[in-house]
């Protein structure tokens, strides 16, 4: 190293911790100097760049500059970006930690990557079950029961949205539905907006229930989300059951959300035709409409498929011969005013 290099090493510069995001980093060393973040930039030649800009992947030579400021190598400081994400992604990068890690929590400054992304539900660096945002473990909200059953699914669904983040979804180059459509289907609306049903609404005395009225008489979204994942439709509380459409559900979703989210997106990966006639067969009229529209950028092979299996739910005849020897039906999400049964396949 020269003389001049030597001479522009920062006195003190921590090194980064495991899976840290660059704008952590930047703003720790910041704040031995005093400095904020862009400042510190502007120090290390890079005035007018802000951190969160720079980690979503650094132009050439700029890793260079921070790493000899701050004594690391170039490869050191790409590692703390989030590169590895397509452009298309970038979106879905949260300028802080989306969820609770009670170890992360012991060191509050240091921000991991994965922190950031919406389909990350394990702490990379401890192995435990984030919490939400408002520190509420997943557990107070859905029974653990629910959770060991649903984790594996979750954990698919979660890699193939990191794949589809990373521009490498090996599903999406074999003519399957890509992320962006499942995420179009199980935002849709499959059936008229509506209020709370009975089984939805808290235990209220009478004077509680006229003084919360307009609660217990606003519409709520139903979106295909909560066929594909009854569990969701169970247990999460009303108000907090409509996502946003498309994509923007993952980037701007609750912990519970984007759990469900990644759930559903790995039960249409893997069973696409059953359970999309399922959301068309417990659609109304006007949400069979919604579903359609969306799977018209569904492969036409799916499609037919899909309408077979439609066909084959809404034949009372067929369905009776699929429902035989399965047992006393339980409650289901299903719309019995179409289908008098239907498959316990697809009661929760």
């Amino acid at each position: 190293m020269t003389a001049e290099a030597l001479a522009s090493l920062l006195p003190v510069a921590p090194r980064p911790a495991v899976e840290e995001r660059l704008s952590s980093w930047l703003s720790r060393v910041a704040e031995i100097y005093g400095l904020s973040a862009n400042a510190l930039l502007a120090h290390f030649g890079l005035a007018g760049s802000s951190a969160l800009t720079l980690e979503q992947g650094l132009a050439a030579g700029q890793g260079a500059l921070i790493a000899a400021r701050a004594g690391l190598s170039a490869q050191t400081i790409e590692g703390m970006t989030f590169a590895a994400l397509a452009p298309h992604a970038h979106f879905m990068i949260a300028p802080s930690a989306r969820y609770f890690c009670p170890s992360c929590a012991k060191t509050p400054a240091i921000c991991r990557k994965d922190a950031a992304l919406p389909w990350t539900f394990w702490c990379s660096v401890h192995g435990v079950r984030l919490w939400a945002r408002e520190k509420r473990p997943m557990e107070s909200i859905l029974p653990e029961s629910a959770l060991e059953r649903l984790d594996p699914l979750a954990r698919r669904g979660a890699a193939r949205l990191a794949a589809w983040a990373e521009d490498c979804d090996p599903m999406g180059e074999t003519g399957a539905p890509t992320v962006p459509d499942l995420l179009r289907f199980l935002t849709a609306s499959y059936r008229r907006p509506s209020p709370p049903s009975l089984a939805e609404q808290p235990r209220l005395s009478l004077e509680a229930r006229r003084a919360n009225h307009a609660f217990l008489t606003r519409p709520i979204a139903r979106q295909a989300l909560l066929v594909a994942a009854p569990e969701y439709d169970r247990f999460a509380p009303v108000l907090a059951k409509p996502v946003r459409p498309g994509l923007a559900a993952l980037a701007c979703g609750s912990l519970l959300q984007n759990y469900a989210l990644a759930v559903s997106v790995a039960r249409l990966t893997e069973n696409p035709v059953e359970r999309a006639a399922a959301a068309l067969a417990a659609a109304d009229a006007e949400g069979e409409t919604s579903l359609r529209r969306i799977l018209e950028s569904w492969p036409s092979a799916t499609r037919r498929r899909i309408d077979a299996q439609l066909r084959r739910l809404m034949d009372p005849m067929s369905v009776a011969k699929n429902a035989s020897g399965r047992g006393r039906m339980r409650r289901s999400f299903i719309n019995y005013a179409r289908i008098p049964q239907i498959s316990a396949d697809f009661v929760p």
